[in-house]
């Protein structure tokens, strides 16, 4: 072999490993680049995927909140529903002024009128009693002659529930002092009648001295429910 070809054959021996060892290490590099492009295209989508987060996370909240914010008034609405049915109030503003005016609690008015008629004006029984307080014209007449009054009509005025609260409270009020103040006799005759009262003891009767079970019942109806009007509507009977 001459001289110049056993050059040239050295110099293909020395440079075909060049080439092998090339590749690899423009595949490194490429793979080293597209390690760092991925590590900063991370870090740069890493807080702003925090802050979408922490939005939705504030978003979801608010409507939460929201919701519950419905929820309970919802439920307010629902249970004032319920109120208004299982305990109506009416006409607190004359029921406060004839407490107020004849010193007798205001819840026992409104208990009374719960029992008599449910706040119903128009209510009339079979007995003719009329009205919030059932009152009959023969009882109201002698309101109107113990009061002092002299332009009573019946027809009328019993429908009219300032006059009939007014007339009721007086009455209840005549008997508190009749009987000493005792609520339990003052209601039975409220009901049942003042002879009815006096044959069963007077003033100074109890619940169990009623002979007649729906007067009985009327007076623990008046009772318990003007402990509820005490617990439930104290703002607007003017006993805070």
């Amino acid at each position: 072999m001459s001289t110049a070809a056993r050059g040239r054959a050295k110099s293909r021996r020395r440079r075909a490993p060049a080439r092998g060892s090339s590749r690899p290490a423009r595949g490194k590099r490429k793979g080293g680049r597209g390690g760092r492009g991925r590590s900063r295209s991370k870090s740069r989508r890493g807080p702003a995927a925090a802050r979408v987060k922490r939005r939705r996370l504030i978003a979801g909240g608010v409507v939460v909140a929201v919701l519950a914010g419905v929820g309970i008034t919802q439920l307010v609405d629902v249970d004032d529903a319920i109120r208004e049915v299982t305990l109506p109030l009416q006409y607190d503003s004359i029921i406060v002024q004839q407490a107020e005016e004849k010193g007798v609690d205001a819840a026992l008015i409104a208990a009374v009128i719960y029992a008599e008629s449910r706040f119903d004006a128009t209510e009339v029984s079979e007995a003719d009693a009329r009205g919030l307080m059932q009152i009959t014209p023969e009882t109201a007449n002698e309101i109107e002659q113990k009061s002092g009054g002299t332009t009573f009509d019946p027809d009328t005025d019993l429908a009219d529930p300032q006059i009939n609260i007014q007339y009721g409270t007086f009455w209840l009020d005549h008997l508190l002092d009749l009987y000493d103040g005792e609520e339990v006799a003052a209601l039975a005759a409220y009901n049942a009648g003042q002879g009815n009262v006096e044959e069963w003891g007077g003033a100074g009767i109890e619940r169990d001295d009623i002979e007649f079970e729906e007067t009985r019942t009327y007076v623990e109806t008046v009772l318990t429910k003007r402990d509820e009007y005490r617990e439930n509507y104290a703002r607007e009977l003017g006993l805070e």
